[in-house]
């Protein structure tokens, strides 16, 4: 298959129809941006900061009729489809700058919209630092789920300041003690921490374990071949991002109770023993997330943000377009398709079918596009070796019982 200067392309997509191996796989979590807009300045945020600046040319917050639309055609997408089980994540920037009436009617909306008998369920993603007691009764009377984002303690979470400059950390962790109130506490999901080399992987941990999460995921902080992340080389050898991984890994797994889920992990851990992934960023199983924006635009997942200007953008809006329409997208298919969207070196690696190249935005080099093996190929592989041979070992150490 001749690959074009911009992988993936139309003429790609064509061949994959025709050679019958990717069908559409509908959305069933759909991303919601309330508002476009943040009251931090966190230094890596793939949407302030990194290749794509499009935000200052759309609308601060989404429009109610945008927002009746955009659930109309969930509805529509949902009914088409008769799908179970649906996720919405009300996101931004910062969505509660959207205010609590715009909160409220987005997930009324989407009730309204969504055929009965659904597994529809909510969840709004915040810094946490507009969190309080107000906001968490409505919350509460909508069932909406929350997770925030916190990297660590006081000089953990140093990257996540306000625009002039000052700390978040003690009205993010307010934030988080009101959500652990008793009265809340059934609203909390999880702790989102971006990887920091120069924080201590052990002490950020157990720092994010004492709020007691239900699950905790970090995240590798966003880069591409052409705009690589922090300490991250291009010597084979240097494995910086697995070290910290594996340090977390070796102290959560090892601990004589599970204190917390890492989903992260335990997904490298299920799909090891055969089992599937809890998220997007590793493995080869179907993508089904698709985001609509403020303007209305539907985009592809909104981190790819970090890879060129203009990269998410699909040419579609929910005034005019179906969710039906992006699935026919060259990045849908690309992240639908499997290992045939793998690139030489990935189809011939031995844990190809766990790592899947990673998450797609961090594949990307511009000429050769998203066809390429993650910018973390070296911290993947040593990282899934790890805990994969500390799995055998453990499952070797096993006394089977004596028959009698």
């Amino acid at each position: 298959m001749t690959v074009s200067v911009q992988w993936p392309t139309r003429s790609w997509v064509t061949a994959v129809r025709a050679a019958e191996i990717w069908r559409p796989y509908p959305f069933q979590q759909f991303i919601l941006k309330l508002h476009g807009w943040c009251n931090l300045s966190c230094d890596y945020c793939y949407v302030y900061e990194m290749a794509d600046r499009s935000w200052r040319d759309r609308p601060r917050a989404m429009p109610t009729a945008t927002l009746g639309r955009a659930a109309s055609r969930i509805g529509e997408h949902v009914a088409e489809h008769d799908l179970r089980t649906v996720n919405v994540v009300l996101h931004g920037g910062e969505p509660l700058l959207a205010g609590l009436d715009s909160i409220a009617h987005a997930v009324r909306a989407v009730r309204r919209a969504v055929p009965t008998g659904v597994d529809l369920t909510f969840r709004l993603q915040t810094n946490g630092t507009l969190l309080t007691g107000k906001v968490l009764d409505l919350l509460l009377d909508l069932d909406v789920k929350v997770g925030i984002s916190l990297d660590g303690n006081r000089r953990g979470n140093r990257h996540r300041r306000y625009p002039g400059g000052r700390e978040s950390y003690d009205a993010v962790v307010r934030g988080i003690e009101t959500l652990r109130q008793d009265r809340y506490h059934r609203l909390f999901s999880h702790l989102y921490a971006t990887v920091d080399l120069d924080n201590d992987p052990i002490e950020t941990y157990e720092t994010l374990l004492s709020f007691q999460p239900p699950f905790v995921d970090f995240l590798l902080p966003h880069g591409t071949w052409d705009a690589p992340p922090p300490g991250r080389t291009t010597d084979p050898a240097s494995t910086p991002y697995a070290d910290w991984l594996v340090a977390v890994f070796d102290r959560w797994y090892g601990a004589p109770r599970q204190e917390t889920r890492i989903r992260f992990l335990s997904s490298i851990m299920n799909l090891i023993l055969g089992g599937h992934g809890q998220v997007e960023t590793i493995g080869l199983e179907p993508r089904a997330l698709v985001v609509v924006d403020t303007d209305g635009s539907i985009q592809q997942v909104d981190s790819l943000k970090a890879t060129f200007p203009g990269a998410p953008e699909t040419g579609l809006n929910v005034f005019r377009h179906a969710f039906d329409d992006a699935l026919d997208h060259p990045v849908t298919v690309s992240r639908q398709v499997g290992m045939s969207a793998l690139c030489d070196t990935c189809q011939r690696c031995p844990v190809r079918d766990i790592c899947g190249a990673g998450y797609f935005p961090h594949r990307y080099r511009a000429g050769s596009g998203y066809l390429n093996p993650s910018v973390y190929c070296p911290d993947l592989f040593a990282l899934i070796v790890h805990i994969g041979d500390r799995i055998v070992r453990d499952l070797n150490e096993l006394v089977e019982p004596t028959c009698r």
